[in-house]
């Protein structure tokens, strides 16, 4: 399976479903990168995905994007395979 990486901040219902979302399916392990501890993460997730808002999730280099998208990918039948490396 493929690293998941996901930007949060503490308090982000959308972040904790996501995360909720992902251990459902077997995802074990989610590198969080707090952005409300480090504003320094916050402009680099900013640089990295052109967006400022939390969850940003990223499976291996596939960036996912926030809850919504993680949600629509799911739905579409991509999330499975894309967590299995596909």
């Amino acid at each position: 399976m493929p690293a998941v990486k996901m930007y949060t901040t503490a308090v982000c219902p959308y972040c904790i479903r996501a995360k909720q979302i992902l251990h459902a399916k077997g995802v074990e392990s989610i590198e969080e990168i707090r952005v409300d501890q480090n504003p320094e993460e916050r402009m680099r997730m900013m640089e990295i995905t052109g967006r400022r808002t939390v969850p940003q999730i990223f499976i291996g280099d596939t960036h996912v994007g926030g809850h919504d998208d993680l949600v629509a990918l799911d739905a579409r039948g991509g999330l499975m395979p894309l967590l299995a490396g596909q």
